[in-house]
């Protein structure tokens, strides 16, 4: 490795160390902090992540960058210049005080957001998100844009993508799923009713252990803690922290939020040492990282196989449904119903509120409509997309935390993360032949051991579509997610 490699690389490193510090000040926050702690810890983390960004947008780095490049001889160090490059000119386009701003601004709308949910209020989130959207578009127009200012947003998140390719895909795969729903509406219908009682909180805990144990969550690298909203936060190298949530009548919520952050965990536990604590040791993209998280929770852990595999040690611990049969509480948990919370939404639904969220989002960032208006809206579209209409705000527009962050541009990946689960889980049944039987029994770590390979350990050498390409062999085709919804759907609907 050359000299000036090297030195770029200690001072990526160095960084990274400040950027692990912010990471856990941000954990904490939504963790364990104090409430009134919230102004301070806004504080805090803004001076933290102030330095951290002038530091890399410093005379220093680029000189570092101009010198490395010259050295760059491998791919992975001519893929780290590329990328710090990259990164280094977007984040020169920001006024340092403009970026602190944004990161106190969005760590007090967190807390306000808090709030506002429990007391079921928009009025009090209401003027942190009019400041968080007004530094979020002033920080768009630094970027720059062609055509959409949108379009500066989603690039953070999905290197490549521009708002009119998700107006290319989305209609017809909305048209597909409004009439796949109407189609299920004729089918043998799943027992819900199954599902209803009353789960002990701690036997849920020791569930979603057992789940992150069997699934090969490293416990030594990681931990598990309860937040309102779960999440997944990757501090430093071997310290990777997911949170879940639990609610004494709805057993699913604690199953499929645990399941879907082990996807994001086990993504961060399988990049490479060597990539670590650089831009190019993180995921390739937000849509990628989704991708693992879906993967995992749905066409893994709603399967009937792994049913099939955990179902016994399900009813040790829940003996209450000892004398269900197993097909019965595989087709419940499957039961596709247009329903308020995204985060509880079926595999069919889902997508349509995620489209719904980027058409707000879209409108919010051109001054199509303003943030007063939101709450109408969100429940018009509510009833446009599926519907059905929230009866207050805390299950309407107060239900993601994600503009409390300032993640506009975000809601997307979830959308792609499906799309290209599907796609490479085709891939997958083509290199493992017996796919179901593993699944049937436990060996879960072969599933993981080919997403490490063809996925984890590329970090982020490759963009989103690159990486697809490599992995598939063809560039993004939704017909996998239709395919896959039609196959299974229609058996657990009995069409």
């Amino acid at each position: 490795m050359g000299e000036h490699i090297e030195k770029l690389k200690n001072h990526l490193k160095k960084l990274a160390k400040f950027e692990s510090a912010s990471s856990l000040l941000h954990w904490d926050l939504e963790v364990y902090m104090p409430k009134k702690a919230a102004n301070k810890r806004a504080e805090i983390i803004g001076e933290i992540a102030g330095f951290t960004f002038r530091e890399f947008i410093s005379d220093k780095t680029l000189q570092l960058l101009e010198n490395a490049e010259n050295e760059a001889k491998t791919f992975e160090e001519k893929a780290l210049i590329k990328v710090t490059k990259k990164e280094y000119e977007r984040y020169k386009k920001i006024p340092p005080e403009l970026f602190v701003e944004f990161q106190i601004e969005t760590s007090k709308a967190h807390q306000s957001w808090q709030n506002a949910k429990i007391e079921n209020k928009f009025e009090i989130f209401e003027p942190n998100l009019e400041k968080v959207i007004e530094l979020t578009k002033e920080i768009t127009d630094c970027l720059g844009y062609d055509e959409n200012r949108y379009d500066a947003l989603l690039d953070q998140y999905e290197p490549g993508l521009k708002t009119s390719d998700l107006h290319r895909i989305i209609p017809p795969l909305k048209d597909f799923l409004t009439n796949f729903l109407d189609k299920l509406s004729l089918g043998n219908h799943p027992n819900e009713n199954l599902l209803n009682g009353t789960f002990n909180i701690e036997k849920q805990k020791i569930f979603s252990n057992k789940l992150l144990k069997i699934l090969n969550f490293d416990f030594d690298s990681g931990r598990l803690d309860v937040s309102m909203h779960p999440f997944t936060i990757t501090i430093s190298h071997n310290d990777i922290r997911i949170t879940t949530t639990f609610d004494e009548k709805d057993l699913k919520n604690s199953i499929f939020s645990t399941i879907h952050e082990c996807g994001h965990a086990l993504y961060e536990q399988g990049i490479p040492e060597e990539l670590r604590e650089l831009p190019i040791g993180e995921a390739a993209s937000n849509g990628i990282h989704e991708s693992q998280s879906r993967f995992w929770e749905n066409i893994i852990g709603r399967s009937l196989e792994f049913w099939k595999y955990l179902y016994p040690d399900f009813i040790e611990i829940f003996p209450q449904f000892k004398d269900v049969k197993l097909i019965d509480f595989w087709r419940s948990i499957n039961t596709v119903k247009k329903s308020l919370i995204r985060t509880e939404a079926d595999e069919v639904t889902y997508n349509l509120h995620i489209m719904m969220r980027f058409e707000i989002e879209e409108a919010l960032v051109n001054d199509k409509i303003k943030v007063k208006e939101l709450p109408l809206l969100w429940n018009e579209k509510m009833k446009e997309y599926l519907g059905i209409t929230p009866q207050n705000d805390s299950e309407g527009v107060l239900q993601d935390i994600h503009w409390s962050h300032g993640s506009f541009g975000y809601f997307p990946s979830y959308m792609l993360g499906n799309l290209y689960a599907s796609q490479f889980y085709e891939a997958m049944k083509k290199d493992i032949k017996n796919i179901n039987s593993l699944i049937e029994n436990g060996k879960f770590n072969v599933i993981l051991n080919w997403l490490r390979e063809k996925i984890h350990s590329k970090g982020k050498l490759f963009e989103p579509k690159e990486l697809l390409k490599q992995v598939t062999n063809e560039p993004l085709n939704p017909s996998y997610f239709i395919n896959y919804i039609k196959d299974k759907y229609e058996k657990v609907y009995m069409l």
